[in-house]
């Protein structure tokens, strides 16, 4: 089987399995009793109804409409595909859908519409207006793509936008902007030359000028040749604006000095021997999909130092829609926008172009693992999957949309709307906010022992941006060097966090000596201190902050978690400092539900249990959570005599000797500490009310495995594991620990004890 069949062999597989289609819908509030069913429909239902019927502003607070999107189409114009009809085009538009719900969180339906004529096509558009907070008009024909946006704008009192125009136009624009700042020219002086009269090339040219290019220096093309004033064929108002007075006719004619090449046509329109005759350091945006106007190779081949950017994700810089339209969209609606004006489209433009200028986020790095992100040439604008988009583009968009008067329901805060939407990206950003809070009044010197590690460098650059935290790195100062930059970061060894050379540093005599001390009784030789010293960067890490030059140590990105637990419990523990326990917090759909003991240990006894729900307790609060501990079993309020129950009973017994400023209870099973109706039926006089939010297991096994399956099919985003009992002078971290978890670790590891014992 060739490779175009296999994909297209596992594409269809992809639509068609485990359901047809790629959308489903999904209610937001319980159904379960006649009781949901009377609120949910009749009689209930009335009362939304007559509040809307009342102020149908008042649609945006009961129904869905302040967050859905109608994607309509009539198929006319579908990309690479042409004029295949409503039906065929469904695909496409649930595809824009699912786009609009992963990168926005936008509800979004998909209206596929049976008729050619523009003006009846936009009549069936405009009756669908109250259903939506928006309109994406999607693969409509030009001309008639111009009419039925004008008719919809002027008729409709929301947004209405033809992202095939005006998307396209504001990823171009973004491109462009950076573009001409890398080849050092300046809107106002650069010549264009276009290819494509349809609708996307036109909304380019039309932003490019509202950006600053001067009309008279582009030069458009079709595909009968140069628009040229006096000419008839094929030409319609959109074109003519654009028509030069010259006796020039094609292409080859007017390229020569060309600075930028903007390509919305059709494959190999552009010749090599063409791009020889641009201007110095040439801006091609070859944008034809799937074959562009010209092969990034062909073009270098003649203009080395060319700019290039494509349609395509196998070359840098593809220019694609999905980096405006969620964003955009998102803004919009959360202001209640009435349209989508030009000052919100150069917002959105701005927004685009300033992320691809700074540091590149962790989550797009490993998106795209093995790309170079740094600014310049082959990264003019960000990789779609960067999490930053939602936050940066859509609160710019919702401010010029304030600042332009078409919001109807402006924001008070737009910092605060920017810290919801990151938490709309970053699950744990909404619990994480307390510790981040906390760790921002301090300020701790924490040393990562794999500081090679990209995670952990993506990490430290996170750390100074976002926390008073101040990282120390340990590490080769060269490799580090080298990576950094090879990944786009802004932090250097030395300039910007302090460094850590196992293989040649000052305090080596220092470090080995101590470590000698505290070891020369278990063994270790003055021989085996100085290797450890030089080999072990988890020892050297633990050393560091045991001499009180770093306040807290986060290993544990590779390796095993006992081995690094032998280094910080043999360098940092003490009588009254030693491991309690591992908890990690897991942010499901439904909440949070925190997990202990995960790895400190295997088969914890009852002194030991006592001490984790204690930890557990005090970190449970960090988090602004009041702990609801259920300690968990197989046999449920004293119904096994034997079996892991038996140490949980003994644990129990621990806690109850004293008085405690939280709720525990067990030991139950699982289901029964999640359920508060089935423990009433078990145990009807439980102090635990509710559901519980922390799970303590006598097992390690029972622990981690909750974990794993919660991480691994249930979706949920860890949070840890936290090392209990260390002061907070240490954390290890699990292998696939992410940038971002390591960044929340080092918040949980910048709060000194007295903020949270």
């Amino acid at each position: 089987m060739s490779d175009n069949q296999s994909l297209r062999q596992a594409a269809l597989f992809y639509h068609e399995h485990p359901k047809p289609g790629k959308l489903e819908i999904r209610p937001t509030k319980p159904m379960a009793n006649g009781r949901d069913l009377a609120r949910a429909y009749s009689p209930g239902v009335a009362e939304a109804c007559l509040e809307i019927q009342a102020d149908p502003a008042n649609a945006a607070r009961y129904t869905t409409t302040a967050n859905l999107v109608g994607v309509v189409s009539n198929g006319t114009a579908v990309l690479g595909l042409g004029n295949i009809g409503a039906q065929a085009s469904k695909p496409v538009m649930e595809g824009k859908a699912v786009l609009f719900k992963k990168f926005a969180n936008i509800d979004c339906f998909d209206i596929e519409v049976d008729e050619s004529d523009p003006e009846k096509l936009a009549e069936i558009v405009c009756a669908l207006g109250p259903t939506f907070g928006a309109i994406n008009l999607e693969d409509i024909k030009a001309p008639d793509c111009f009419i039925v946006e004008q008719i919809c704008r002027e008729r409709m009192n929301i947004p209405v936008f033809h992202d095939d125009q005006h998307g396209t136009a504001i990823v171009v624009g973004a491109a462009a902007k950076n573009a001409v700042l890398v080849a050092n020219k300046k809107f106002e002086d650069i010549k264009i030359v276009s290819t494509g009269g349809g609708a996307a090339g036109i909304a380019c040219l039309n932003m490019l000028v509202k950006m600053g290019v001067k009309r008279e220096n582009i030069w458009l093309c079709d595909v009968h040749g140069l628009v040229y004033k006096g000419r008839t064929e094929d030409m319609n108002p959109q074109k003519a604006i654009f028509a030069q007075d010259t006796e020039l006719r094609n292409l080859d004619e007017v390229i020569d000095g060309a600075d930028l090449f903007l390509g919305l046509s059709g494959a190999n329109v552009l010749k090599p021997e063409m791009v020889r005759k641009m201007g110095i350091r040439p801006i091609i945006f070859a944008l034809a999909n799937p074959n562009p106007e010209i092969m990034p190779d062909d073009a270098r081949a003649v203009a080395p130092d060319a700019i290039i950017a494509t349609g395509r994700s196998d070359f840098p810089n593809q220019v694609n829609n999905v980096l405006c339209f969620p964003f955009i969209f998102r803004g919009a609606l959360d202001v209640g926008a009435t349209e989508i004006n030009d000052e919100m489209q150069l917002a959105c433009i701005e927004g685009i172009a300033e992320l691809a200028r700074a540091t590149t986020s962790a989550e797009a790095a490993a998106a795209y693992r093995g790309e170079e992100m740094t600014f310049g040439a082959d990264y003019l604008i960000p990789k779609p999957f960067d999490p930053r988009l939602v936050a940066v583009v859509s609160a710019a968009v919702a401010k010029a949309a304030m600042d332009s008067g078409v919001a109807t329901r402006p924001i008070d805060d737009l910092e605060a709307y920017k810290e919801r939407l990151k938490q709309s990206v970053f699950k744990s950003a909404l619990l994480m906010r307390p510790v981040f809070e906390a760790a921002r009044a301090a300020s701790r010197r924490i040393i990562f022992a794999e500081g090679e590690d990209e995670r952990v460098l993506r990490a430290a650059q996170a750390i100074l941006e976002e926390t008073t935290e101040t990282p120390i790195i340990i590490g080769r100062p060269e490799v580090i060097e080298q990576r950094c930059e090879r990944m786009g970061l802004d932090i250097r060894p030395l300039r910007d966090f302090e460094l850590v050379n196992p293989e040649n540093d000052p305090r080596y005599y220092d470090y080995w000596n101590t470590y000698h001390t505290l070891m020369q009784r278990r063994g270790v030789t003055p021989d085996i201190a100085k290797a450890i010293m030089r080999t072990n960067t988890t020892a050297i890490a633990a050393v560091a902050v045991q001499r009180g030059e770093a306040d807290s140590m986060i290993c544990g990105t590779f390796g095993e978690y006992r081995w690094h637990l032998n280094y910080v419990s043999q360098i940092l523990g003490t009588s009254e400092i030693n491991p309690h326990g591992a908890l990690s917090l897991m942010i499901l759909e439904d909440g949070p539900l925190f997990i202990a003991d995960t790895h400190v240990h295997q088969r914890p006894e009852a002194r030991e249990l006592a001490e984790i729900v204690i930890g557990a307790a005090r970190h449970v609060r960090r988090f602004g959570i009041e702990p609801k501990i259920a300690l968990c079993a197989q046999s449920q309020f004293g119904n096994q005599a034997e079996g892991s129950g038996r140490r949980l009973r003994a644990a129990l017994a621990i806690l109850d000797s004293e008085p405690r400023d939280f709720v525990y209870e067990g030991e139950m099973n699982i289901d029964t500490a999640l359920d508060p109706d089935l423990r009433a039926r078990i145990f009807p006089n439980s102090r635990l009310e509710g559901t519980a939010n922390t799970l303590i297991f006598a097992h390690a096994d029972a622990a981690s495995g909750v974990r794993n399956i919660l991480k691994m099919k249930a979706g949920g985003l860890e949070v840890g594991p936290i090392l209990m009992g260390m002061g907070n002078n240490a954390h290890i971290v699990s292998p696939s620990i992410t940038a971002r978890g390591l960044l929340n670790m080092a918040a949980i590891a910048g709060t000194p004890v007295a903020h949270y014992g």
